[in-house]
């Protein structure tokens, strides 16, 4: 069996659902989730500089993250488990500023997600799991930022019945101390 690499617009401007290359045979498969000329020729700019996997039990939540100074376009893949993946557009000037997407991400249906520069980034693991992250900047902790897992006006739908509900849940202390999305517009807005 042979699956090509399949590229799907979002609804969220530059942000991309990827089915990656796989092949299978008797013996196993491959799975090749990035190549920079596939993603060129599909209009895809995305320079691979750092790479690396967060290991998460079951019930952890990972609030939106993103960068405020050098920002990190990331293509992120749920290499083991099943992770419910979280996509924020956080850019002020977009139709869509505000506005987030969910996708179920599973080792099984190999499904990756372009997350653009100017996105939030989040996930709640449903089960135990590694996930992949192939970034197009360096992770730099003087920008490091986020907005809180459960902000009312952004109003992510988080499936918290897949961990037996919000009991379960697991989260920082970095997390637990985010900015909401209204501080987060009015910083924008100074800036």
């Amino acid at each position: 069996m042979v699956q090509k690499f399949e590229f799907r617009e979002l609804e969220l401007k530059d942000a991309y659902a990827i089915q990656p290359f796989f092949a299978s045979d008797h013996r196993g498969g491959l799975i090749k989730d990035y190549n920079v000329d596939t993603f060129r020729a599909n209009g895809i700019s995305h320079d691979l500089k750092e790479v690396f996997y967060t290991i998460s039990k079951r019930g952890v939540i990972r609030a939106t993250h993103f960068q405020l100074i050098k920002q990190q376009p990331k293509l992120v893949r749920c290499v083991s488990g099943h992770v419910y993946d979280v996509i924020v557009d956080l850019r002020p000037d977009s139709a869509t500023y505000g506005k987030w997407l969910g996708f179920h991400l599973t080792g099984e249906n190999m499904l990756s997600l372009l997350v653009p520069a100017g996105f939030g980034h989040g996930y709640l693991v449903i089960e135990d799991s590694v996930v992949s992250y192939k970034c197009a900047e360096v992770f730099f902790g003087e920008g490091d930022s986020g907005i809180m897992y459960n902000d009312s006006d952004i109003g992510i739908d988080w499936p918290m019945e897949l961990i037996g509900g919000t009991d379960n849940l697991i989260i920082s202390e970095k997390d637990l101390n985010l900015m909401s999305f209204k501080e987060y517009t009015q910083k924008m807005r100074q800036e």
